[in-house]
């Protein structure tokens, strides 16, 4: 049983650290080849999984779109708090990531998967408060976002419907942690794109063929949710039957796994307010600098996913390595990822910046709002393999636990980070310079402050502690 999951794991007895163990009799290198094989077979899955999410958003868009400007105005509006709430529940999938996996790589097995279920627990009791508190509060937040007259009403609507599908989508964040755990990519990936399929058919039937307008599309989503969080569980449930683990939840072990999600909460909070802050300083410079900068965000998260994949590798090998007291197999893997991460960041950013003044013009045919988002992405495409650097960083400490450290990080950056942000938005010109400005502060400075932080703490050995 897991006795304490908070931020970094606690080191048993007969547990050692990295520098007790170092001078010990060579150990066997780590087969490189093979390491490369293990992280993509992970993460090759894993950003089918990660692509596959957006889905429900675009479907909803180009179904909704159908109906009026007004109706998609309030689905671009409730997506964007939803978007919100979900992003900062998904310390759920994480945590529970390091904590199964790292059991896995002790040989408990059991204890893994009772931890998995108690994750899970966990998850559909925040489903469950937070459907019904974005319910509740969805008239102050559209309105507390500007969202007025038809507009408004139509972003309520969705946000009620969908929050019925929040306790769904909680607990596919957590079983998806435990089955990444269990190094298995392949089952999210086959449910997410199953889902996005019958959300496409479901969200149609619902809003065309029955006749609910907006309001289909957010029950048609919501269902999906519920119908993916439910098969997801079930193979979980059976997982941890084989093994002898309970079903029940254990109080302790729940709240350990919350205690465990808090300091990943308060890292997931720190970059979402990194990027309220942007999308400010982009709306205080001007239209085309805002809609240049959807351009950029859009491909920006894009390239995200495809190095997420590659952090999750991390996240799970890491912490099963970690589990097994491997410590030259965590080291191969670290460098392993790093540098795929690294490579994939600049190969991306090749594509970004050369091909950008061809991109732009499938999202715009202003001719201000082009050149804006042409600048913007060489800006990102040059930094892009650091981006690679910082998002494995991110996921070989997750795996190892160290959420402490990654949420004091995380804030300590964002303060870096600010001064930056609110001096482009005091001397930055509008246009296509502004953007360019405003996304060296982010894509440079906010993301360099990561860099710094985390590759510092990979560097030294505190965050390699072995053991369950």
């Amino acid at each position: 049983m897991v006795d304490d999951l908070q931020g970094r794991f606690p080191q048993p007895v007969e547990e050692k650290k990295l520098s007790e163990v170092g001078r010990t009799p060579a150990v066997r290198r780590p087969a490189i080849g093979r390491i490369d094989r293990e992280i993509f077979a992970l993460a090759v899955p894993a950003l089918g999984a990660l692509v596959a999410e957006p889905l429900f958003v675009l479907v909803d868009s180009v179904v909704v779109g159908r109906l009026g400007t007004a109706q998609l105005g309030g689905l671009s509006l409730a997506s964007n708090l939803l978007v919100t709430v979900v992003g900062l529940c998904v310390f759920l999938a994480y945590a529970t990531t390091a904590a199964v996996s790292r059991l896995v790589g002790a040989g408990r097995e059991r204890e893994a998967l009772q931890s998995g279920v108690d994750g899970m627990w966990l998850a559909l009791g925040v489903g469950v408060v937070l459907g019904v508190l974005v319910w509740a509060a969805a008239p102050w937040a559209v309105s507390a976002m500007g969202g007025t007259g038809e507009l408004a009403e139509h972003a309520v609507t969705y946000i009620r419907y969908s929050a019925i599908g929040l306790p769904g989508m909680e607990v596919v964040l957590a079983a998806t942690g435990v089955l990444r755990g269990l190094r298995d990519t392949r089952t999210p990936l086959v449910v997410a794109s199953t889902g996005a399929v019958v959300n496409a058919v479901v969200n149609i039937t619902l809003v065309w063929g029955v006749g609910m307008g907006i309001a289909g599309s957010g029950l048609g989503t919501a269902l999906t949710q519920l119908a993916m969080g439910a098969t997801l569980a079930a193979v979980v449930v059976r997982g941890a039957r084989r093994r002898g683990a309970s079903l029940r939840p254990a109080a302790g072990s729940v709240w350990a796994n919350a205690r465990a999600g808090l300091p990943l909460l308060v890292r997931t909070l720190s970059l979402r307010l990194a990027i309220l802050l942007t999308v400010a300083v982009a709306t205080r410079l001007g239209d085309v600098t805002l809609a240049g900068y959807q351009v950029v965000g859009s491909l920006w998260g894009l390239a995200a996913f495809a190095l997420d994949a590659l952090a999750i590798a991390a996240q799970a090998l890491v912490g099963q390595g970690l589990g097994a007291g491997d410590l030259p197999r965590v080291r191969a893997v670290l460098r392993r990822c790093l540098r795929w991460g690294v490579a994939a960041g600049a190969a991306i950013g090749v594509v970004l910046a050369a091909a950008g003044w061809w991109i732009a013009p499938l999202f715009t045919s202003d001719d201000g709002v082009r050149a804006a988002a042409t600048a913007g992405l060489v800006v990102v495409g040059l930094l892009m393999p650091m981006a690679g650097w910082v998002f494995v960083l991110d996921g070989v400490l997750i795996g190892a636990g160290d959420g402490r450290y990654l949420a004091a990080v995380g804030m300590l950056t964002l303060v870096v980070y600010v001064p930056a942000a609110l001096a482009v938005g005091a001397w930055a010109p509008a246009g296509a310079a502004g953007l360019a400005w405003l996304w060296a502060a982010f894509a440079g400075v906010f993301m360099a402050a990561r860099a710094l932080t985390t590759g510092l703490r990979a560097r030294g050995t505190r965050w390699m502690v072995t053991g369950t």
